[in-house]
């Protein structure tokens, strides 16, 4: 098997208990996510089978959308509601106020990753130091907020408001939530979190472990796409006569390769006679092999 699977994460599961249980499934020697998703949030989750595992970074790398719940006036150690309650504020904030501070946070973002994460520092992951009681110094990190809409907000003691958010990559929806507390002086936690889609692959074409187990009890296959399917690269097509040399490892002049477009990223997707061969990269005018799939 080589491909990708868009697999319905369920709350509870880590994303390795996710790839441990495709690779038992699969009998597959390599198996990865593309992107790590809380155990307590559930939804969208690559996960990557065979050859497709090496093209892994490129599916990281894409945007991702989520619809979250934050509760106010509460905020928790793991900035979500698994954690350990630290503060406790009935809050008086208004619907225009909880929009207006959620709009400060869109664009180019400055973020502390929480220590409940899988960051790591030292060979080791934050969320080692933070189980023993330990907090160790972090880098903050610039992030992408591309899109913050409300959905709905609840009045009460401790209102809760539900949003969407278009993000990049390796943005901490809970630490959003955690500093929106802040930013409106009453504290705060993410408390539901549901991963609507991640690069191309939306939550309505995802499927549930349990949707998987009886395709594969059944032979049915048509769950996995081609390891190249939702890869957001221009396309470059290689003469026939170029493709041994490029599984070989030999360059080819930028004279005799056809673009689909004039992008000018220097990262493509390479096919021969509609066939997807690889990633290739291009340098000094030559398309150079970079990862060989066939």
């Amino acid at each position: 098997m080589n491909g990708v699977v868009n697999i319905l994460k369920p709350i509870g599961m880590t994303s390795t208990d996710v790839v441990r249980w495709v690779e038992k499934r699969t009998k597959g020697d390599k198996v990865g996510h593309t992107g790590t998703l809380d155990p307590g949030a559930s939804g969208v989750l690559p996960i990557c089978v065979g050859k497709a595992t090496r093209l892994a970074e490129y599916y990281t790398n894409q945007r991702k959308y989520y619809r979250a719940e934050i509760t106010l006036g509460i905020a928790t150690d793991t900035q979500d509601s698994f954690g350990e309650e630290i503060s406790k504020k009935a809050p008086e904030v208004s619907k225009s106020e909880f929009v207006n501070a959620l709009n400060k946070f869109i664009g180019d973002v400055e973020q502390l990753p929480p220590m409940f994460s899988a960051v790591r520092k030292n060979g080791r992951h934050l969320y080692e130091y933070a189980r023993k009681g330990i907090e160790v110094e972090r880098k903050q990190r610039t992030i992408t907020i591309y899109s913050l809409e409300l959905v709905d907000w609840y009045k009460g003691n401790f209102p809760k408001a539900i949003f969407d958010i278009e993000c990049s990559k390796g943005t901490y929806v809970r630490t959003i939530c955690h500093d929106l507390g802040i930013e409106l002086g009453c504290g705060a936690h993410m408390s539901f979190l549901l991963r609507l889609g991640s690069g191309p692959f939306t939550i309505q074409d995802s499927k549930t472990l349990e949707e998987i187990e009886a395709c594969l009890t059944q032979g049915d296959l048509s769950f996995v796409t081609s390891p190249q399917w939702g890869l957001a690269l221009p396309r470059v097509h290689l003469p026939p006569n170029r493709l041994k040399p490029f599984i070989n490892g030999l360059s080819t002049s930028e004279n005799m390769v056809e673009r689909e477009d004039s992008s000018e990223e220097s990262t493509v997707q390479v096919y021969c006679d509609q066939s997807f061969i690889g990633i290739g990269v291009w340098k000094d005018g030559n398309l150079c092999p970079h990862k060989v799939i066939v």
